[in-house]
Parts: structure tokens; C-alpha cells; sequence
């Protein structure tokens, strides 16, 4: 199983609406893939210095269907994203096995 972190830092001027356009089109897209198990859609907190700062995290089925995603589905969906946002939304990918996971009790 994988963790597909995108941290993603958006220009203030337009942040409430790539937050109802990640929540409205491209998480649906991503999940609609069939490649992911769920989705978080955090804020991440900290020193803004003129923008604010996401992190979007999607837990996929396999390492399988994560590698598939990467290969047939990533370059159309982040070519979108990209001509949507251009430099208002800069993302930086990063892919974490897991190595476990549970749950409190």
C-alpha cells in the first residue's frame, strides 16, 4: 500500500477555489480511477509567505494499482491541473510505503 502525498502551495488570491475545485473535480477524478482507497484534504500550518500551503493524501489499494495510477492516469490528470492553476498552485510529490497502520481502540 502507498501514501501519494502532494503538498501544494496556492496563491491567497485563489485559495477557496482550488479548494472547491480539488473537492469538486480533481479528488473525484484521482478516486474515480479505481487506484485509491480514500482521500484527506488537509491545510497545513505554518509560516504563509504570500500563499497557503495543502496537503492532499490518497491511500491506494496496492502497490499495483498505485504504479498503474502513475503510469495511465497521472500525466492527463496533472497536465489538467497544471493548465487550470499554472504557477498560482506548485505541488511537490512525494510516494510513502506504509508500513503498517491501525487504528486507536
Amino acid at each position: 500500500m502507498i501514501l501519494y502525498n502532494i503538498t501544494i502551495s496556492v496563491d491567497a488570491s485563489c485559495a477557496k477555489q482550488w479548494v472547491e475545485y480539488m473537492e469538486k473535480e480533481h479528488i473525484p477524478a484521482v478516486l474515480a480511477t479505481g487506484h485509491f482507497r480514500d482521500y484527506k484534504l488537509c491545510r497545513v500550518e505554518g509560516d504563509e509567505q504570500g500563499g497557503l500551503t495543502y496537503a492532499v493524501q490518497f491511500i491506494s489499494h496496492s502497490v499495483e494499482a498505485f504504479n498503474t495510477y502513475q503510469k495511465d492516469c497521472a500525466p492527463a490528470l496533472q497536465n489538467e491541473f497544471v493548465a487550470k492553476w499554472g504557477s498560482k498552485a506548485a505541488a511537490f510529490r512525494t510516494v510513502l510505503p506504509v508500513i503498517s497502520e491501525g487504528f486507536a481502540k
